[in-house]
């Protein structure tokens, strides 16, 4: 059980593995977050235009779009939204600082439930 005191926030998890994406869920639901996923960039987008989210979780290596690009399409509408990226190449990224400017934090897969602890409470109040 978490001891830390944590404000609920509505996240948005899009990864196109769907047991990697259900494994996110858990973790966040686990915290007290309100959580939903997507599997693709292009869902993604259309729910972001539907409902508000205070942090967006994407996967960097998916079909047709990858998450970089996701993020600055997001960073657009949404300037303000914070976006962590979830990926196996995270070392690659971090040794040329940020994957691009429109990520918040990058995190390497695997990673536990700490770890996403950790980077949720960094880019969020």
């Amino acid at each position: 059980m978490n001891t830390q005191t944590t404000r609920k926030h509505r996240i948005l998890v899009v990864d196109d593995e769907p047991t990697v994406s259900r494994s996110i869920r858990m973790l966040l639901e686990h915290d007290g977050h309100e959580v939903q996923t997507a599997d693709s960039a292009e869902t993604a987008l259309v729910m972001l235009e539907q409902g508000k989210f205070d942090l967006i979780i994407t996967d960097y290596s998916m079909q047709k779009m990858k998450g970089v690009q996701l993020a600055g399409l997001i960073k657009q509408s949404h300037p303000h939204l914070p976006i962590i990226m979830a990926t196996a190449f995270a070392d690659e990224f971090n040794t040329y600082g940020k994957p691009a400017a429109n990520v918040d934090f990058v995190i390497s897969k695997p990673f536990s439930q700490k770890d996403l602890r950790e980077a949720v409470a960094r880019v969020l109040p």
